[in-house]
């Protein structure tokens, strides 16, 4: 039998041509798309940080991340299940905007070709940054559900790929693999990645950030005042 995840990765190479990014790991949505790039950053940073205590005192708060106070309510929820604590701040944004101090980028409104960039807001240059993207039936690219990281890092690259496996390695056996991570279940399907693939092909090279504000169905509330993330 021929491999039916074969077409996902067809789909991830062609997100890399399209993108310009140098990996591209699809998951089911781009809330699990969030989740994994701040687990990842996180786990990273709590590493940093013990090397960094033997010399210095470090932040004193490692697990913040700070976003837009008006976004979608699944974004600072991925923070938490992340294993982070999110804060807000007041910020118009469009298109996109950064969970920091992550470089971590929330792009599910805007997908357009050669988007993938190592640069900062500030033109400053940004180290592992991490596109999260959303290819649901409202957004830009719309095949009902699906998400991806575009990223350019070899070694988080290949964490992603288990965390989003059940902490598996794809095509290897449960029974035989030895080495394991804590994972999520949050895969793409081949059915999914095959109706992605197919719209690639004909979506235009340039697409504007989509709409949101009053007026629109993205008219976000102000998640600063929801008791839950307080």
């Amino acid at each position: 039998m021929s491999d039916p995840f074969k077409v996902v990765r067809d789909f991830e190479a062609a997100l890399c041509e399209y993108t310009g990014a140098p990996f591209a790991v699809t998951t089911t949505s781009c809330t699990m798309a969030l989740l994994l790039a701040v687990a990842y950053h996180l786990q990273r940073m709590r590493w940093l940080a013990q090397e960094a205590d033997r010399l210095i005192g470090f932040l004193s708060d490692r697990s913040a991340i700070e976003i837009p106070k008006r976004t979608y309510v699944s974004v600072p929820q991925s923070i938490i299940h992340a294993g982070g604590r999110p804060t807000f701040r007041d910020e118009g944004w469009r298109g996109r905007y950064q969970l920091k101090p992550l470089p971590v980028w929330d792009s599910a409104r805007w997908f357009t070709s050669g988007m993938f960039t190592a640069w900062g807001p500030d033109h400053s240059p940004v180290a592992f940054p991490m596109i999260c993207l959303s290819f649901h039936w409202s957004k830009t690219l719309g095949i009902q559900q699906g998400g991806a990281i575009l990223h350019d890092d070899p070694e988080a690259d290949r964490w992603l790929r288990m965390a989003r496996f059940d902490g598996r390695q794809e095509g290897v056996h449960p029974k035989i693999q030895k080495d394991w991570i804590i994972g999520w279940h949050a895969y793409m399907s081949p059915e999914t990645a095959a109706a992605g693939l197919v719209r690639l092909a004909t979506l235009p090279r340039n697409n504007a950030p989509l709409p949101w504000g009053p007026g629109t169905d993205s008219d976000y509330p102000d998640l600063s005042q929801l008791e839950i993330f307080k």
